[in-house]
């Protein structure tokens, strides 16, 4: 019997998991999350959005003097959420979601 993950849990481990590379350093571009994670340039875009929802401060920073928005992301603040917990699940995560 397979368990079938709900659309808000895979939602919010996705959340947690696109934070968690951003704040490492591992993928902090939308086209750099696309390879990390296999995911649509849409839904790199809409998940990143949707960090503040978490309360998760993520900002992006132009590059000096660079043009057509050249920067990374950051992550400012993780508000209540535990970036621990996230370092000591991230098997998990990338199971449920799917990622490599």
């Amino acid at each position: 019997m397979t368990t079938q993950t709900s659309k808000t849990r895979s939602s919010f481990y996705r959340r947690l998991y696109v934070a968690w590379l951003i704040d490492s350093g591992n993928a902090t571009t939308v086209p750099a999350l696309m390879e990390a994670t296999g995911m649509p340039r849409r839904t790199a875009q809409d998940t990143i959005a949707a960090l503040a929802d978490l309360d998760i401060v993520c900002e992006f920073e132009q590059q000096s003097g660079a043009r057509n928005h050249a920067g990374d992301y950051r992550i400012r603040n993780w508000g209540a959420i535990d970036k621990q917990w996230i370092s000591q699940h991230l098997g998990q995560l990338r199971d449920v979601l799917g990622y490599p």
